[in-house]
This record gives structure tokens, sequence and C-alpha cells, in this order.
């Protein structure tokens, strides 16, 4: 029966250029191509950490719902199951939730996080289903269609719900993800590249705290360059989501079919929830790597210490300040030892039974003093405090509420989307409801392409960043690790579409000062979307350092864009190459490199790109798009990029 053409729109996430690399040097080392030298591209291995709720959940208990047709057996799916949160959401919920204090299972049901790729191919498997919660399916059907290894490609899945040391604790997590790189460099011969994606940057950013304390200082540096070549960080939240502030107060749903009350039970039952806040740029924690040697493994608190910027400046270098809350009444000052200045005529107007606008900056929700103020009048805050306190302040690795250096990794990719309408900050009001239903959102302020808006339509003040985010974690956190760059910055922008390189924009050796957004002094053509490349491979000798910024990437589906997986394909096809002759793989033009990249040109009547596309067609085709085909093969369009 003839073979019928499939298009694949979203093939891929984030984990999928990890292949994607191995695809490529795959076609020059077995075609042979124009390119040179042979090198082994099975040395080849990509490391993928999910990002949060991205994993499935099983049970691991045997529990009757009553008055429901479902039961859960062991090995039952639970994340995501909707058929059982449909009939018997209770059930759902027991299998779901951990203690609050000390993040136990609840007695009747525990579940555990899956293993392998199946563990994050689709969170609810199911002809409906299935597709709505796909995320990485496309790209395994990829990898087994151009011959990847079973073994190349390795996930590692873990318990979302868990604090960082709690992962270790409980599941020894961090021992594990070591042994999966030593397997992979035992394995294959050589080091593997990290693809992580939005709370995934988070675990990894505690494994290497951890890696520094569990291994001797002096083969730290050693084993991350046996190990790892290349770092992708993708969507990461370096200085939080203020999404987090929101799931904590009111709920999120996320598009499930529960109430936003659920959703704000179970997200504050999860102590990773905290892991997400936003904190300030101007705060750091001890270094606890020195303070082991100094004061050995004592449980204190990591000591956080702020710049006078922290003070002088507002919003603790946000756009705004993130949390406004009404409150009825006042306790004594000395129950909240951050807010020292409180007016005469707050008080007397409180006195008079008028509520009080609160506002709370980044540093004050990291620190606690948010949910501390709040206490009288949330029951969850108490928890809440708690779990800030022992699982991050008190963390024996690292305090997270501090700004993240480069990690000492030879390669580092930084990839988000920017200028998509994003939360930044909220006004609440007591709902006169019991918890969780007890706040309600009277007004949310977005940053949107440079600018600050409220829903309400209301001014709003603040500092408005240079760009916006990708629709979850605003601009300011994302672009942190533009402070990774060097003082010399070569900066691109380019289209996102294939282009002959006439929109191409190069600006070098642009001075970056520490503390201050690089910022290009470029122009947009309208209703183009472009990629900017910020690249630094002088400062660090033998270390290169990348941020690639595009423009309208939403933060939850940027793992699935083409373009993600074009670049980061030609990215590490160019580096790993022997004949590469630049630092980085050219930007100055971006032709079609599959046959579902060519695509008809209805102006002129032909296939698009005619010097590499071509007409043929093939029984099943079902437009004229699909009959168009490349003329080459792809290791020989592939050497142009050299």
């Amino acid at each position: 029966m003839p073979r019928r053409r499939r298009r694949r729109g979203d093939l891929v996430v984030v984990a999928a250029l990890a292949a994607l690399a191995t695809v490529a040097l795959a076609a020059v080392g077995v075609d042979g191509g124009d390119g040179g030298a042979e090198f082994d591209y099975r040395k080849l291995s990509g490391i993928i950490i999910p990002g949060f709720a991205s994993t499935q959940l099983r049970a691991w208990s045997v529990l009757d719902c009553p008055y429901s047709p479902f039961d859960f057996n062991p090995l039952d799916s639970v994340w995501l199951d909707t058929a059982k949160l449909f009939s018997a959401v209770n059930c759902w919920l027991k299998c779901m939730l951990l203690e609050p204090y000390n993040q136990t299972d609840h007695p009747e049901c525990k579940s555990r996080p899956d293993s392998g790729l199946s563990a994050i191919t689709e969170l609810d498997p199911g002809y409906i289903t299935g597709p709505l919660s796909s995320v990485w399916k496309e790209w395994v059907k990829w990898c087994v269609e151009f011959g990847i290894e079973a073994n190349a490609i390795i996930a590692v899945p873990y318990d979302w719900r868990l604090p960082p040391s709690m992962l270790e604790e409980r599941d020894l997590y961090f021992h594990k993800l070591k042994l999966t790189f030593e397997i992979a460099l035992k394995l294959r011969g050589g080091p593997s590249l990290v693809f992580a994606h939005s709370m995934g940057n988070n675990v990894f950013r505690y494994f290497l705290e951890w890696l520094k304390l569990e291994i001797a200082p002096k083969h730290y540096i050693k084993w991350l360059d046996e190990h790892i070549h290349a770092y992708f960080a993708v969507g990461a939240p370096l200085l939080g989501s203020t999404e987090a502030v929101r799931a904590a107060l009111s709920g999120t749903t996320f598009g499930l079919p529960v109430s936003e009350g659920t959703a704000r039970l179970m997200f504050n039952a999860f102590g990773s929830s905290l892991w997400l806040m936003p904190f300030s740029k101007y705060c750091k924690a001890d270094n606890i790597y020195w303070k082991h040697f100094f004061e050995g493994k004592g449980g204190c608190p990591h000591r956080q210490q702020c710049d006078e910027a922290e003070y002088v400046s507002d919003y603790s270098g946000w756009p705004t300040d993130l949390v406004n809350i009404e409150v009825p009444s006042v306790r004594d000052m000395g129950a909240y030892p951050s807010i020292t200045d409180i007016t005469e005529d707050i008080t007397s107007s409180m006195e008079c039974g008028k509520p009080t606008l609160l506002s709370f900056s980044a540093r004050e929700v990291s620190d606690g003093t948010l949910f501390k103020t709040i206490e009288d009048y949330d029951p969850q805050s108490k928890a809440l405090v708690y779990q800030l306190e022992k699982y991050y302040q008190g963390d024996p690795v690292l305090n997270p509420f501090t700004p993240w250096e480069r990690p000492p990794i030879k390669n580092v990719f930084c990839i988000y989307g920017i200028d998509s309408k994003t939360e930044v900050g909220y006004y609440f009001a007591p709902s006169g409801k019991p918890y969780p239903d007890n706040w309600i959102i009277t007004d949310i302020i977005y940053e949107f392409e440079g600018s600050l808006i409220s829903r309400s339509g209301n001014s709003v003040s603040g500092k408005p960043n240079n760009s916006s985010g990708d629709g979850t974690v605003s601009y300011n956190s994302l672009s942190w690790c533009k402070n990774w760059l060097g003082p010399k910055v070569n900066i691109t922008r380019a289209p996102q579409a294939e282009h002959d390189g006439s929109d191409l924009q190069t600006i070098m050796n642009v001075d970056r000062h520490d503390g201050q957004d690089v910022r290009p002094n470029m122009t947009r053509a309208p209703h183009v979307k472009y990629i900017t490349y910020y690249e630094d491979a002088e400062s660090l000798p033998g270390w290169r350092t990348a941020v690639w910024e595009l423009d309208k990437a939403n933060h939850r589906n940027i793992v699935r864009t083409p373009v993600l997986m074009r670049e980061l394909w030609l990215e590490m096809w160019h580096d790993m190459h022997p004949d590469s002759k630049s630092k980085f793989v050219t930007k100055a033009f971006r032709g079609p490199l599959r046959n579902e990249d060519c695509r008809w040109d209805y102006g002129k009547a032909r296939c698009g790109f005619p010097e590499h596309c071509e007409y043929r067609y093939i029984f099943g085709d079902v437009h004229l798009g699909m009959s168009c085909r490349l003329k080459n093969t792809s290791t020989n369009l592939l050497q142009q990029y050299l």
C-alpha cells in the first residue's frame, strides 16, 4: 500500500533537540557527504529534565472509591487520569495531596513518578486525551523514524510535588541523576547534553550544588567537563514566577476540570510550590559551599543579605509590587518584622473598619513576610511559612532564593520567549468565603511589549522591562541569564522563518554592563517574528555562552516550536563537526532542511525556495505543499552551515 507522508507541525519538544544533533551527525557520519573527516556521532546522549507537572504519577496503593465505578490500584495513572478526576475527585485528591508540613503521602493512597520516556510523552494517554496532554510523544516517533538508538536519549522524571531536599531524602533523586550521567558516559563514550525546561532548570541547579558537596572539590569541575558538554536552559524562571503567587493565594487550574479552590489546595500541599516563588535580584544567601567547611553541616538557615540597591530602588528589581492585598484589621506590629512603616492615617482608617491595602515586593514574598502578615486571615499561611523555613531557608545544600551565577559548564545556552502578555502583579481582597476560596483577585497587572497595563484599565505605577515575558515568566526573570554573558557581546537578529539573509541585523562587540540589560538598537518589520541571539565566546577561554530570545514563543509551548528544533539542530551539528570554522553556527541564512520545511508559493505558482525544493508528487499527497520536497539530501544542505 502506498505510504502517505504526514506533516508534523509541532514535532519536537526541547528534549528532542538532543536527538537533533545526533541525527545531523549521523547524516554526515553515515552518508559521508562533503564535510571532511568522519567523526563518531554515537557518543552523543541527551539528558531530559522535565518541568513542573510534566511527569506522570502512578498509584502505589489500593484505594476503594465509593459511589464511583473507578478504584485506584498499584500502577494506575494518577497524574493525569481525567476520567478518574471527573468521576472520583475525592479519591483522586487523596492520591495527589501531600501532608503540607512533612511532605508525606495521604494515609490511604500514595503516588510515585513513572520512569523512562513513557513518563513524559503523554500525561493522559488516550484517543482524545492523548493529543491534548501530549508532551514529547511526537518527538519519540520522530526519533524512531530517523533511527536514533533507544539508549541515546534518557529521561530523568521526578516527583515534581516535592521540595528539593525531599527529592533526595525520599527518592535519592540526585544520586540517581549523578549515576545517569556516569552510565551515559560509560555506555556511549562521551559527555551528555542537558535539556531542562521551566522548573527542570531549578532541579538541575540544585543538582550542581549538591554535586559540589558530594564529590571532592578538586574533582568537581573535572567531573562536569567529562560528563556534560552543553546545558540548554529553556524557559528558566531564574528569579521565579509571579504565577506561583497567584496559585498560592487564589489557585491556577492549568485547564484542569477543577475549581480554583481545589487547585489552590493542591498547590499549597506541594512543597515544590515555593520553589517557583519570585525573589529579589539584590539579595543573596550564604555560600553554603564554604559554610560546610568552616561551620559543618548543621541545619542553620542561610543568612540572606541584600545589597543597598534593594532598599534604594523600588520593587526589588521587578516591574512593580507583586502583591497588593486588602486586610480588614491589624495585629501587634511585632508579628511583621519586615513591615516598618504603616502610617498613622492607615492605622486610623483600619480602626474605623476600612480595609487597608498592603503591598509586598519580591523580597517580602520570598522571605515569608507576605505569609506571616496574612496568618490571621489565611489558615494555610502558617504551613507555607513552615515549608519556606524548613525546605528552603534551612535547606542544607542551597537556598534557591538567591540569583544564579553562570554554571561552570563549557557551553551554556539560555533560551526563552518574549513579548507575550505576562502577569507581573496582583490585587487581592477577602472574598468572605472559607479557605481555600477566601481570596479573590480584584485586578491583575501585566507587562506587554515594554509597558505595564492592568486588567481593570487603571493606571499602573512601576518600571516596565524592555520587553515582556513568555506568558508565564516575566522578562526580568527569564533574561537574568544575560548576566552570564561577558563584557563584549555579539548580537544578531534574524527572522524565525526560513530566510535568505536580507532581513539579518548584526552588531559586534556590544558593551554589556553588570546590572543592566543589553538591548540591541535594531529594527523590526511588522508582522515578522524574530529570534535575537546574544553570543559570547571570548570572555571565558574555552567556554561559550549564548542567549536566544524568540518573539511570541509561549512558555508552555516553546519546547514544541519547530524553529527551536531547527536552531538547536544546527548549533549542535556545527559544534560537533570537525570542519566548523566559527564559534557559533552562521545566522546568515536559513533554508529548508526537511521535506516538511518546503511549501507551495501560491503567488508564484511553484514551490518556495526553488534552489532547495522541487515539486514531486507522491500518491497520497492531499495538497500542493505536501508535494514540495527537497532536491538534495539533508547532508548536502547542512554543509553550508559550517
